[in-house]
């Protein structure tokens, strides 16, 4: 009984450790469905077999475990050494978020993929999306992304890396996804174009810049707690709004060709 426990503690702690909580993924996918024009909506709707993205937001979290999707594992972050410029880091072999997120547009954007191909690749890449806008899952590989970093959230012992995934989100505000969506997702078109502008990769080293913010705020040891959580709700708010609206604006450019002729592209695949 005793083992089976430890194991099942081991498991919790193992899957906390790869993305934004489960609410973090489906506020994320939530501002980018109010954020499609009608024709990616259709495609969208089509590719998903009518369920919607906030439906399977959460879902590479758990195919990831399993042998048919475990080539993924590496896909829900890119760590950088600390002190080595983005640029210098080199992709990790087995793949990573940004490879990641560059492959799946691939799949959507190819006339070759099949209905099947295109399902998934849309599935893993709301997810990644996501994954991409918390720090931490652009943090040092060294610390694997504040996974070793130990500290304290309210007296409880947990890690840096945890505390961003979830403990700060839900300590933020106690709302629904739904409720996130409708108070944070209230820019202005002009700051629409500003937050979607750039590349996959700038958007990435954005992510990282704010990594950096956190772990010259944070100590081994710090028990976070009333200060760390208003500290950090706000950039986590702006967090989620920027994965939003960036997935929005790369399902958009995928699918909306007047859409694509209004705006840069924020990759351009080698097909």
């Amino acid at each position: 009984m005793q083992r089976h426990l430890l194991f099942i503690i081991a498991l919790f702690t193992f899957a906390s450790s790869w993305a934004w909580s489960q609410k973090g993924h489906d506020v994320t996918a939530y501002i980018a469905q109010n954020h499609l024009t009608p024709a990616t909506a259709r495609a969208v709707d089509s590719i998903l077999d009518g369920r919607s993205m906030v439906y399977w937001a959460n879902w590479l979290d758990n195919a990831s475990h399993t042998p048919e999707y475990a080539y993924t594992k590496t896909w829900h972050y890119k760590n950088i050494n600390e002190g080595v410029r983005y640029e210098e880091m080199g992709a990790n072999p087995a793949g990573d978020v940004v490879t990641g997120i560059k492959s799946q547009m691939e799949v959507l954007i190819s006339p070759k993929s099949t209905e099947a191909q295109r399902n998934l690749a849309m599935k893993i890449l709301v997810h990644l999306l996501g994954d991409m806008h918390q720090p931490m899952h652009m943090g040092h590989a060294t610390d694997q992304g504040g996974n070793r970093i130990k500290v304290k959230f309210f007296g409880r012992d947990t890690n840096l890396h945890s505390v961003w995934d979830g403990s700060i989100v839900e300590d933020g505000h106690k709302w629904s996804y739904s409720e996130w969506q409708d108070q944070i997702d209230r820019v202005t078109p002009e700051e629409v174009e500003a937050i979607v502008e750039g590349s996959i990769d700038d958007w990435a080293k954005e992510t990282m810049y704010v990594a950096a913010s956190v772990y010259a705020n944070t100590a081994p040891g710090d028990n976070l707690r009333y200060d760390e959580v208003a500290q950090w709700t706000p950039v986590i708010e702006m967090q989620f709004l920027r994965g939003g609206l960036r997935l929005a604006h790369v399902l958009n450019m995928i699918f909306d060709a007047q859409y694509a002729a209004e705006h840069t592209a924020p990759y351009t695949p080698a097909l």
